[in-house]
């Protein structure tokens, strides 16, 4: 968490539009938010950010896609940190187990969808371990 209390969510995609869009809806949620456009980026800002609460993680970007983000995020910092896969692929869901993410959602979704998972996950996390629901 922030010194403001507030909880840091990582977004890593490449598209402009869902990245911009996605930042803005959290952030009126009292989320920080830090948008990355690849994987690269991403664990580069890892070391000169917020260390986030989430990753919201998109598959298939340029650079470094989600699944090589993903492997590095978890060789250097192990399962600390919860990840979302967003995906427009038809198998979401196996796309998250390759990657072990705690959960998916599939493009294009529901803002509501979105804040549902984000707080469902947060507020598991948050619990001491044993006492929270993996999705």
């Amino acid at each position: 968490m922030t010194p403001s209390g507030k909880k840091t969510i990582l977004i890593v995609e490449d598209d402009e539009g869902i990245g911009a869009t996605l930042k803005i809806f959290l952030e009126t949620e009292a989320y920080e938010v830090v948008l990355a456009n690849n994987g690269l980026v991403a664990l580069e800002l890892l070391c000169t950010c917020e260390f986030p609460s989430l990753i919201l993680l998109d598959m298939k970007m340029p650079i470094m896609n989600g699944w090589e983000f993903a492997a590095a995020f978890r060789a250097k910092y192990g399962k600390q940190v919860p990840m979302v896969v967003m995906t427009a692929a038809a198998d979401a869901e196996q796309r998250a187990r390759e990657v072990e993410a705690v959960d998916w959602l599939e493009k294009p979704f529901r803002f509501a969808e979105l804040l549902q998972k984000i707080k469902k996950i947060l507020d598991s996390s948050s619990l001491p371990a044993g006492e929270g629901s993996s999705p």
